[in-house]
């Protein structure tokens, strides 16, 4: 038998900072750039009752830890379910299992921070934020540990959402937090834009992107679905968290490549391997880049790990035994 430590959304909530969450993250997006194994996500659909299943992983050998995501949504529950399990990369033995729901903002937040960390102007200080929902506050939270804004313009089509975002992020930020009208209000002289949406159509025209900004696209993984449109796509330097899921589950990027905007080799590096320096990222300060986020195992092994560490000191969770296959099997 081992003992594995269990961890519930209330043990791991506040456990990190977004800043931290944002370090861990960049530490293991440079593991994959140098060769850590990850791939994309593995989807489940079913249509009566309507769910979705999800599952995907990931190994940080110097982390030295292993283990991804599996999360259901939908379904009888109307819900999402997270669950998180964490290997020890050495041994291959149960480290933790964490209910993964109260970390997701945050370690995708932080995946999105690293896009515009290593894609970004230097000297970026404006920011769009299309979408208002809980991803939409995880992504400004973590950006905003790595650029100075001094002004943020959020945009979701719904009038008191969007008020909301603006009045909670006014009072949390240096910055000059307002609600705009529409998504060209909000993309018009931005530096980044983020879109965090559910939305299957592109959310902004790319005809309104002005030469040196970053796009972070996170709102969608379905190749019938995009947030961006073929403009935005043929006119970036594209950088997804996968090559593979480019034309698995990018649907910005497959539907870009079926107008014949662009070609498949469109896709100038994987994030980790600009993190890791093995590839350059931005090279110009006139050039367009898309950080296209789709959700890996990489940050959530990153995330995780980091609050096992922490919820280890604390003395957090508690403790359940796993029986190795070895006994399981044969009784012995």
């Amino acid at each position: 038998m081992t003992e594995t430590l269990f961890l519930t959304s209330a043990d791991v909530d506040s456990l990190a900072t977004p800043a931290e969450y944002v370090n861990a993250v960049r530490d293991g997006y440079r593991q994959r750039g140098e060769g850590a194994p990850a791939q994309p996500r593995s989807k489940f659909l079913r249509g009566d009752p309507e769910g979705m299943l999800t599952s995907y992983a990931a190994v940080l050998p110097e982390t030295g830890a292993m283990g991804g995501y599996m999360y259901s949504s939908g379904f009888g529950a109307v819900d999402a379910w997270f669950m998180t399990p964490l290997f020890d990369a050495e041994s291959g033995a149960p480290l933790a299992l964490l209910d993964g729901a109260s970390m997701n903002p945050f370690k995708t937040g932080a995946a999105g921070a690293v896009g515009v960390d290593e894609l970004a102007r230097a000297d970026a200080d404006t920011l769009a934020v299309i979408g208002s929902g809980a991803q939409a506050r995880g992504q400004l939270r973590a950006t905003a540990t790595v650029r100075d804004f001094a002004e943020v313009r959020v945009y979701s089509p719904t009038p008191e959402n969007r008020d909301s975002f603006a009045a909670d992020f006014d009072d949390d930020l240096a910055a000059d937090v307002r609600a705009v009208d529409s998504s060209t209000a909000a993309v018009t002289g931005a530096d980044v834009v983020i879109t965090a949406t559910k939305a299957s159509e592109p959310v902004f025209d790319g005809d309104d992107l002005e030469p040196g900004t970053h796009v972070t696209a996170m709102g969608q993984y379905s190749p019938d679905k995009r947030e961006l449109d073929a403009t935005t796509i043929e006119k970036a330097t594209y950088v997804p968290d996968l090559r593979e899921r480019a034309t698995f589950d990018a649907g910005s990027f497959i539907q870009a490549l079926e107008e014949g905007a662009i070609t498949e080799d469109h896709v100038h590096a994987e994030l980790g391997e600009v993190v890791a320096g093995n590839e350059p990222g931005r090279t110009s300060e006139d050039e367009i880049t898309v950080f296209d986020s789709g959700g890996t195992g990489i940050e959530t092994v990153a995330a995780a790990y980091l609050l096992y560490e922490r919820a280890s000191d604390q003395g957090l969770g508690q403790t359940i035994e796993f029986a190795p296959a070895s006994e399981a099997l044969t009784g012995n």
